[in-house]
């Protein structure tokens, strides 16, 4: 099966993935974490969640998978500037070429919504993990998204996500599905949470509405949008409305994700 990544990786991407960590992306799975477990990160990205993990199994070995050389080379770069050994690995979620039974742990935050297949996904996942070990997910779920001034550009952005997540085999609102594929994998015990991302001060505001600005005009969305016909001057009111909510000393948003936690 094929992924389309509907993001991409031009720098207005990265700059969001670099902020990630495993404190702000994966508080639910720290407290399962021990010293010495083997750790399989699929999606790794720029690994800085990846790096956190690493840290806390040492002196296990982690793995970070991605799904392309050039996705890989991007999770590569962060580790050559750390004293931290790591073995990368280029693969299909949904048909990892990894033995049975490897890992204590396998993470996948903000992949399910990308895939074309999370169930077959979350079962790749199972099949690698070791019985009694820990499949441990978190995703986004974009119509749970809230936000405040109620500009109506941000819903045409919400509607642009929407339409160009699905025609690429993403489900943007991954977040509710979570437990529900979870059960068709076959895992009989789960551990179902939310947690948000909340951005409501002026630094963090500038942050969120900044990178958006710039996705909307330059990132791997941006140029389907355009070749899906979407006007130019559509995609420059959205990139706008984000700059205008995030000078607002109201402006506010949570972003809520759906996680869980799977014994294999």
């Amino acid at each position: 099966m094929s992924n389309v990544y509907t993001h991409g990786h031009h720098e207005s991407v990265l700059r969001s993935h670099s902020w990630r960590t495993a404190e702000n992306s994966a508080g639910y799975l720290l407290p399962q974490l021990r010293p010495g477990m083997a750790l399989l990160d699929v999606g790794a990205g720029p690994g800085t969640i990846t790096a956190d993990l690493a840290r806390l199994v040492e002196p296990g070995p982690t793995t970070a998978l991605e799904a392309t050389d050039e996705a890989i080379d991007i999770t590569r770069a962060t580790f050559a500037k750390l004293d931290l050994e790591v073995e990368f690995v280029v693969g299909d979620v949904h048909a990892l070429d990894l033995p049975d039974d490897t890992y204590d742990v396998v993470h996948a935050h903000q992949v399910l919504q990308h895939v074309a297949d999370p169930v077959q996904a979350l079962r790749e996942m199972r099949r690698v993990c070791k019985p009694g070990g820990i499949v441990a997910v978190r995703d986004s779920d974009y119509h749970g998204f809230t936000w405040y001034p109620e500009l109506p550009e941000l819903d045409e952005w919400m509607d642009l996500y929407q339409r160009m997540a699905r025609a690429n085999g993403g489900e943007p609102d991954a977040g509710r599905r979570l437990l529900s594929w979870a059960l068709e994998a076959g895992f009989e015990k789960v551990d179902a949470t939310t947690s948000t991302w909340t951005f409501a001060n002026p630094e963090d505001r500038a942050f969120w509405g900044g990178m958006w600005a710039d996705r909307v005009l330059k990132s791997a969305m941006s140029d389907q949008a355009r070749r899906a016909g979407v006007p130019e001057e559509t995609l420059t009111s959205i990139s706008a409305a984000w700059q205008t909510w995030a000078a607002q000393p109201d402006g506010w948003i949570a972003i809520l994700h759906g996680e869980l936690l799977c014994t294999a």
